[in-house]
């Protein structure tokens, strides 16, 4: 039977985890999530362990020893998976800034011709709710900055909603994905570019959290910056496969 597997990094989301979890197990596809959390201290971990039961089977737990960055957990998650033999993998916030409902169609996508489905901000204008202009305006032209260096195509190059086919993530060497924050998500779109995956924007309406504390950071934005420009250099002497027809 195939699967489809939500991974779902946490770090203090007691006042999502419980209501997100409800809500992707409520939809019509039977979607398994595996919650990535980084030792919260405010006991998000206690909260996915209490409805282990009730969710048997659906609902999975891997800690971590501390908070170590974005990248890292869904790597993590990403290995859990493979090792766990989901077909489908996906990529989502617990904040609520991703619609859960938005799974099924990014499953749909990569059921159809997508090898890798993201959940596009941009790809009909800009499809952002409560983000101040300043912040709506950084996320835009980072996006425009990463085609440039990059050459991909893609309208939301840091969009963090994602679906994968199993073949994608069998395939980049995860060892050397170098960037550990929201560049992070850069560096996977623009590894499965490289080894010739069809990567297809779903749009989407992004909400920005309602309950809880944003994880955003300067750091996070500076390693973006450098760390694309770096990604692509160290490109050009490496070698991709590319996938079977």
């Amino acid at each position: 039977m195939e699967k489809s597997l939500a991974l779902i990094p946490t770090y203090n989301e007691k006042e999502n985890v419980e209501r997100m979890l409800r809500r992707v197990f409520s939809l019509a596809t039977p979607f398994e999530v595996l919650i990535i959390d980084d030792n919260s201290p405010d006991g998000t971990a206690a909260i996915v362990k209490s409805l282990q039961a009730e969710f048997a089977g659906r609902l999975h737990l891997l800690e971590r020893p501390g908070k170590q960055g974005l990248g890292t957990a869904y790597l993590a998650g990403f290995r859990w998976a493979l090792d766990y033999g989901a077909d489908y993998i996906f990529e989502m916030d617990c904040d609520f800034s991703h619609d859960p409902a938005d799974l099924e169609r990014l499953l749909a996508a990569c059921r159809t011709d997508a090898d890798m489905a993201v959940g596009s901000r941009y790809i009909k204008g800009i499809n952002v709710i409560n983000w101040p202009l300043g912040r709506v305006l950084m996320s835009y032209f980072a996006s425009v900055y990463v085609r440039l260096i990059t050459g991909m195509k893609i309208m939301d190059t840091t969009a963090g909603f994602i679906c994968f086919r199993r073949k994608v993530l069998e395939t980049i060497e995860l060892d050397k994905i170098a960037m550990k924050g929201y560049g992070f998500q850069v560096e996977m779109k623009f590894s499965a570019w490289k080894h010739g995956f069809r990567l297809v924007e779903v749009p989407i309406i992004f909400t920005d959290r309602q309950e809880g504390r944003s994880k955003m950071s300067g750091g996070i934005f500076s390693e973006a910056l450098w760390g694309v420009a770096l990604m692509k250099f160290h490109s050009l002497f490496r070698k991709y496969s590319r996938p079977a027809s």
